[in-house]
């Protein structure tokens, strides 16, 4: 109970910080406002995770470092091939705190589905040396590794975009480039769909959520993490998945992406499942619901980005 408040604590100080930055006036740089919040944002975990049981030998540890980057900097990166040879695969994009060593038990999830997992850390985590994150090299870092993706996977109708909490903004930024860059081109899609889960609407509505405020946080935010605005064009088959006990993210958030969303589309709401253990509770759903995804296909498109959005749908 303890940890579980100090948990919800830690989370409400970025949007405290910035409503503080409002009311009092804080006597300091715009650079030092945003250093401190995306500090607060991302809250990097130093070292391994405490339920991290080691490396699969099976796994190999890749360094993508291209041309763009700093001298120095780099994305390290698990690549996990299934047993099955030429199986879809998925590039899995985490949220914030915890490098991959934390997000080894939903990587086993997933390659026991039968998927091949390509999951990086943003630079700043773990092995993945940088700067500190932003907004803006989260997407950088999705690109680079989206590029070795299709190196790794070369069938786009055997890839998955996966992103769990602040990654499925991530995931959906780089969805809605591909898509966008497909329909201005009427060319075909580059992946078969994206997995989105206990994701959120923008980085403004949750923290104002997460403060219980009504004040515009929005507009005390650098990084925006504007997902709503971005979901209608990622031109894709779309799952939505949530915890129904998720203390952290709403559940309403999913739904209004799912609403704001194109078909096909599928929400899957898992009961009793909290922020982190949605894929395990959900088990058979969960992995059906992976399935049916592989299955779709995307909606005829027109040139162009959308802006009428669907209602909900099943």
């Amino acid at each position: 109970m303890f940890l579980s408040f100090m948990t919800r604590l830690r989370r409400r100080r970025l949007a405290f910080a910035c409503m503080a930055a409002l009311i009092i006036g804080v006597p300091t740089s715009c650079a030092v406002l945003e250093h401190t919040e995306r500090k607060l944002l991302f809250r990097i975990e130093p070292g391994t995770a405490g339920w991290y049981h080691g490396l699969p030998g099976s796994v190999q540890e890749l360094d993508l470092q291209p041309k763009s980057f700093k001298a120095g900097q780099n994305i390290h990166a698990w690549w996990w091939p299934a047993e099955k040879a030429n199986a879809p695969a998925i590039l899995y994009l985490h949220g914030v705190r915890w490098n991959l060593t934390g997000q080894l038990f939903r990587i086993e999830q997933l390659r026991a589905a039968g998927y091949s997992v390509l999951a990086i850390d943003y630079r700043g985590f773990g092995k993945s040396h940088g700067d500190l994150p932003s907004e803006s090299s989260v997407y950088e870092d999705a690109r680079v590794a989206w590029e070795r993706f299709k190196l790794l996977q070369p069938d786009p109708a055997k890839r998955l975009i996966y992103g769990h909490s602040l990654g499925g903004a991530v995931a959906i930024d780089l969805a809605a480039e591909l898509g966008q860059t497909a329909a201005r081109d009427h060319s075909a899609l580059p992946v078969r769909g994206l997995v989105i889960e206990s994701t959120f609407t923008t980085l403004a509505d949750v923290a104002a959520s997460v403060a219980n405020t009504s004040l515009p946080v929005r507009w005390l935010l650098s990084q925006k993490f504007d997902s709503i605005d971005k979901i209608a064009d990622i031109h894709m088959p779309l799952l939505v998945v949530h915890g129904l006990a998720d203390a952290f993210v709403p559940p309403r958030f999913s739904e209004q992406l799912f609403n704001a969303a194109q078909q096909p589309k599928r929400l899957l709401l898992v009961p009793g499942a909290t922020h982190n253990n949605s894929m395990a509770l959900g088990g058979q759903n969960y992995r059906k619901a992976l399935d049916s995804l592989m299955q779709s296909k995307p909606a005829p498109r027109v040139a162009g980005p959308t802006t009428v959005r669907n209602g909900r749908d099943t």
